[in-house]
């Protein structure tokens, strides 16, 4: 089976997987510290403003905290968002207001989620849909206009840029993941990015307790150093030396993923041009990039089911991310959303990694053109 998504691992990690073993701490130690400060480089920031977690969704979760949203606040996002999103907002006792999105990129606009803005509105939580770049400069004046937090999910951006400035350190607050389906992968981990260093500073205690005094080794000073005092009733919520050692290698590897990824997206394109039934990613502008993290084609002709079940028949997986929350029961939302709505019925994602050979590809695309044959 061609798999949709797949990480790409080597000898490397399990190297430096073995010194981690050799020196008898696999907790959260010097590894973590060291990747927080190559993800800022990465991003063009401090390591004063970045803190590592133990996945993405924590990070959505624990930004309903930080940014000091509260129970009854409204919570702008757009219904074509990952599941992790809502469950944050609803459990946080908030209340979800979803937006539309543009049809063929999935990600909310400005003017649309402008609509929903009323006085209860405190955050927008905004997903960069595939690591492909919002409007940003529209919606940071929009936030701005109305006074409104701004957390950015990135998950998929690790290496997307809106006019040269990395996706995720435009809003008070964002976050990638490092998931074991994402591009840079650690089996679980998440890095945070905030706007200022308070924040950051807050995001710490928060994510390890609320603990204000250090207690153990760490605590040098203190005559007793197992006493302790915290701040607030934090998580424990934290990566460690063990995924960070996998993180550092990866990173090492981003550049090649990169020109694999494009190389792979840039194929589909030239050799799916030719099919009338299908739309295929728009271009994104030069003065921005993506992270290729999706390659999604909507099809035209209401056969987009009928393709998939196709290419699994012949063992190629592909799936539709994400499901629009409005469409999900449990969070008894009612609206019209006519532009996702055409997104969750005709979009389809395919096979996109780095790991994906000549054969795959060149497979994949003889099965739709097969298929556009037989069907359409």
């Amino acid at each position: 089976m061609i798999n949709v998504f797949q990480p790409t691992l080597g000898k490397e990690e399990l190297a430096r997987l073995e010194k981690v073993f050799a020196s008898n701490w696999i907790g959260k130690g010097k590894l973590v510290d060291e990747f927080e400060a190559t993800f800022a480089k990465h991003l063009g920031s401090t390591p004063q403003k970045v803190l590592t977690t133990n996945c993405c969704s924590e990070g959505l979760f624990s930004s309903m905290h930080l940014c000091d949203v509260n129970p009854g606040d409204e919570v702008i996002l757009p219904t074509i968002s990952f599941v992790g999103a809502g469950n944050a907002v609803c459990a946080n006792g908030s209340k979800m207001v979803l937006c539309d999105v543009d049809k063929r990129t999935l990600n909310a606009r400005a003017e649309d989620i402008e609509k929903c803005i009323t006085k209860k509105t405190k955050a927008i939580l905004l997903l960069h849909f595939g690591g492909i770049p919002c409007e940003m400069d529209e919606i940071m004046a929009l936030a701005k206009a109305y006074n409104l937090k701004v957390i950015e999910d990135c998950a998929a951006g690790v290496c997307s840029t809106y006019k040269g400035q990395a996706l995720g350190t435009f809003g008070d607050m964002g976050m990638w993941s490092f998931d074991a389906m994402k591009i840079l992968v650690c089996g679980d981990g998440a890095a945070l990015h905030f706007r200022d260093e308070e924040l950051r500073e807050r995001a710490s205690k928060w994510l390890y307790f609320g603990l204000e005094t250090k207690s153990g080794y760490e605590n040098s000073v203190a005559q007793k150093w197992w006493e302790f005092d915290i701040s607030c009733f934090g998580h424990r919520a934290i990566m460690n030396d063990v995924t960070a050692a996998i993180a550092l290698e990866q990173y090492k590897k981003l550049p090649m993923y990169m020109e694999k990824r494009a190389a792979v997206h840039a194929f589909y394109n030239e050799n799916l041009k030719d099919i009338s039934w299908l739309d295929l990613p728009i271009e994104i502008p030069q003065d921005c990039t993506s992270s290729y993290y999706f390659y999604h084609i909507q099809a035209k002709n209401g056969k987009r089911d009928l393709l998939a079940k196709y290419l699994r028949e012949n063992n190629i997986y592909t799936t539709y991310r994400y499901y629009p929350l409005h469409r999900v029961p449990g969070y008894g939302v009612t609206g019209e959303f006519p532009n996702a709505d055409y997104a969750a019925d005709n979009t389809l994602c395919l096979p996109m990694h780095q790991s994906l050979s000549e054969n795959d590809l060149a497979l994949i695309v003889e099965k739709i053109k097969e298929f556009d044959k037989k069907y359409c």
